[in-house]
């Protein structure tokens, strides 16, 4: 007895439809009406596609298997595929084959009972054309090919004459695809076609017939080798804490790396393109003011503008307002806010510097660098690393082409690319996956306990993820001292507490981070510190109280030297004004090659005047290497840290909704009964004749269409009492005839009020427009 695929999934139990489900959540989004809508659903290109393409590399092996004995009316059997896996012997255990065929059945790719087994709608569509990588029979490509293929004795010792390099071209058409492709066709090409080996398909291509190739791979057997086990990751060679301990020293550099291109975007914001994004020369010269490699600048930009770190005005990108409160957080938190930023993040840094389809290049935060996947793939990536090994490269391309070789196949370059980011923001150490990076791809949510669809945990602040704690306990912990040496660098024994941080950020030049951070101090970086409103004073304070070792006295000369001259020159406005009291740095100033763009003029000994503003002139004056300071009307010093712009406030990137999320053990029940109850009063819809029949007028035996209507108020009013069920017929507000079951619930006014409870939806009917009403039966 034929079963059609509907049937089969009325057959499931309501577990197995709620496993179903689970497992192929695109097909309840949004929920279909009933079990019919479903069953189309199932069978459709798209929703195969995406099952498909999440199916092991043995299962898809198995899945071939059926398609190759599929007999001409489209049944196979379970017999017949643990048979064709077998061959040659020392195939997989046929337990192993009969798990990947229930894997099929669980997800409907196959149905049916065992021996009868058929394939779901449009799978062919969605697979290779050519199964376990043979050619169509010969029957269907040539009638001499077809011919050769009958007489299997004949065949042989034609292949057996076959020269050697012919018989290359049919080895390698043999292993898959069974098709190639030339420009000119070569002899040996040709004296194949000659003998019906080949088939010509066009002119320039060619196709192995099925009989030929299943002769060729007699050794192998019909499918080619088979993958039963995914491959083995190798032993790690590392220890899991030396896998962390890297990684954590990887985190440290990433967020002082980030800080770097987020200080220099602040000293020089860049333009927005036209079309969005930065330009190529912005990035260029922002990853050299940061001192770092392009591609890590271009990746950087990416996540912490996904961080929500980087904002945009009308025409720039600027840090964003969000950035001073994400520097003032300990170390793990920034870090974990930037690695969760890049897990979710739907973007692909990697294609930075490429060109699109158009042959423009892709920049850094432009549209084109979008791909709604990578959120997945980073987290199927990293999720196949198991903690404790340190695989490489190779070893894991290939566990995920055995995982989902159709998803991983072609993009593995992607692939690779995640996994150099995953390295450079400390995620991986050593090629491992580090216990914090573990921590950060899963969130710990578990469905069943949480059944309102609420993460557990929620309540809980970011900066306390596990991520940011298990790190944290990995990192020193934050100093508040510092050591000065006698060549004026100043080294920080650990990460530097945000405080001490700002400090030295604005006193000296940072030279190296890492377990220990140094920086030295230069005649630029004590002048910049005076000029952002520290005395001299301030800065022997500073350097005394945090060093614990004596203060160099080449610092302290340094510092009173600078802060000695610093001052000398005043500027003001006139346009503005010049003066000192020392006549020969006056004369000096006005005599400098270097400032003759100012066309300073000397007002008096020690006042020069020019027509530039202030800000021309005192940003000449420190390009041409003399130490001004601005003055208010009253004569007195105006100093002041730099004005600080920002973005308005940039939310972080939220990670994407998995669709399986929230499909609890009660809501998958509750769907099924919704799609079964669904399913009841559609079939029952067609078991209406009557109703049917006197809404559109037809005969019926004994009633008429006016009987019908004469007596549908009659019925009604005893349904609203009985609370029963009826069918009304009815014509709508576009003269169209209809039938519709439904519980009414009340009558007035010239209008009937009922439910149907196929949709849940209360529908109003007026009476001068129902034909008909019949109980249900």
């Amino acid at each position: 007895m034929t079963t059609s695929f509907t049937d089969r999934l009325r057959a499931l139990s309501d577990e197995a439809l709620g496993e179903l489900l689970r497992a192929r959540p695109d097909l309840i989004t949004p929920v279909p009406p009933d079990l019919a809508a479903l069953a189309a659903r199932a069978q459709t290109r798209l929703s195969l596609a995406r099952v498909v393409e999440r199916l092991d590399r043995f299962t898809l092996e198995i899945l071939d298997a059926a398609r190759l004995t599929r007999s001409d009316d489209g049944y196979t059997s379970m017999d017949a595929i643990v048979a064709l896996a077998a061959v040659p012997s020392g195939g997989p255990e046929p337990a192993r084959v009969r798990e990947a065929v229930h894997a099929l059945q669980k997800l409907l790719l196959l149905y049916g009972p065992e021996e009868e087994l058929r394939l779901t709608g449009a799978i062919d569509e969605v697979l290779s054309a050519y199964p376990a990588g043979l050619g169509r029979p010969a029957a269907e490509l040539d009638p001499a090919a077809d011919a050769l293929a009958a007489d299997p004795a004949r065949l042989r010792r034609t292949l057996l004459a076959a020269p050697p390099s012919a018989r290359a071209v049919l080895d390698r058409l043999a292993e898959g695809p069974p098709v190639g492709t030339f420009s000119e066709p070569p002899t040996a090409v040709l004296e194949l076609l000659e003998q019906h080996l080949l088939v010509r398909l066009d002119d320039q291509t060619v196709e192995l017939p099925r009989e030929l190739g299943l002769l060729l791979r007699r050794d192998q057997g019909p499918l080619g080798r088979l993958h039963p086990q995914p491959p083995e990751l190798p032993a790690g060679t590392r220890p899991q804490a030396t896998i962390d301990r890297a990684g954590a020293g990887q985190a440290m550099t990433v967020v002082r790396e980030a800080e770097a291109v987020l200080e220099a975007l602040a000293a020089e914001p860049i333009s927005i393109l036209r079309g969005g994004g930065l330009g190529v020369l912005p990035l260029r010269r922002l990853a050299k003011a940061a001192e770092l490699p392009e591609p890590t600048a271009a990746l950087l930009v990416e996540v912490v503008a996904a961080a929500g770190l980087i904002g945009e005005t009308e025409t720039e990108y600027l840090p964003a307002a969000g950035y001073d409160g994400w520097r003032d957080k300990p170390l793990a938190q920034r870090w974990t806010q930037l690695a969760q930023a890049w897990l979710n993040m739907p973007r692909q840094p990697s294609l930075i510097g490429l060109r699109d389809e158009r042959d423009r290049p892709i920049t850094a935060l432009a549209p084109e660098a979008e791909r709604a996947g990578m959120p997945g793939l980073r987290r199927e990536l990293l999720g196949s690393l198991p903690l404790g090994t340190a695989p490489s490269e190779q070893d894991v391309l290939d566990l995920l082409g055995w995982r989902t070789p159709i998803r991983v196949r072609g993009r593995e370059a992607v692939y690779s690319a995640v996994l150099a980011e995953a390295a450079s923001l400390g995620v991986t150490g050593f090629g491992g996956l580090t216990a914090f990076g573990a921590l950060l791809i899963d969130d710990g949510e578990n469905p069943e306990d949480d059944p309102l669809g609420r993460r557990p945990g929620a309540d809980r602040p970011r900066e306390e993820s596990p991520a940011s704690l298990a790190l944290g306990a990995l990192l020193p912990p934050p100093v508040d001292h510092l050591m000065v040496q006698a060549d004026l660098t100043v080294v920080v024994p650990g990460p530097p507490e945000p405080q001490l941080a700002a400090e030295l950020d604005m006193v000296a030049d940072h030279e190296s981070g890492g377990g220990a951070v140094v920086y030295r101090v230069t005649r630029d970086s004590v002048r910049r510190a005076l000029d952002a409103g520290y005395a001299a004073a301030d800065l022997h304070t500073l350097f005394g109280k945090r060093s614990r070792t004596p203060v160099p006295q080449a610092l302290t000369y340094l510092i009173d030297d600078i802060s000695r001259t610093h001052g000398g020159l005043r500027t003001g406005a006139a346009g503005s004004y010049l003066r000192s009291d020392d006549e020969a740095l006056i004369a000096s100033a006005l005599a400098d090659r270097r400032l003759s763009g100012l066309s300073l003029r000397r007002l008096a000994p020690t006042v020069l005047i020019t027509l530039s503003p202030p800000g021309r002139l005192l940003a000449a004056l420190r390009e041409a290497g003399y130490t001004p300071v601005p003055e208010d009307p009253t004569g007195a010093v105006v100093l002041s840290k730099p004005k600080v712009r920002r973005a308005p406030a940039r939310a972080v990137v939220a990670p994407p909704i998995d669709p399986a999320s929230g499909l609890t053990r009660p809501r998958l029940l509750g769907i099924v009964e919704h799609l079964r109850h669904g399913d009841a009063a559609a079939r029952a819809a067609k078991r209406a004749p009557l109703a049917v029949r006197a809404a559109t007028g037809g005969t019926v035996d004994g009633i008429t269409a006016v009987q019908a209507h004469s007596d549908a108020l009659a019925v009604l009013q005893q349904a609203v009492r009985d609370k029963a069920r009826v069918w009304v017929g009815y014509v709508d507000a576009h003269g169209t005839t209809n039938s519709r079951l439904v519980r009414p619930v009340s009558i007035g006014a010239g209008y009937l009020r009922a439910e149907d409870e196929r949709t849940q939806t209360i529908h109003t009917f007026a009476l001068s427009r129902v034909t008909a009403a019949v109980p249900e039966t």
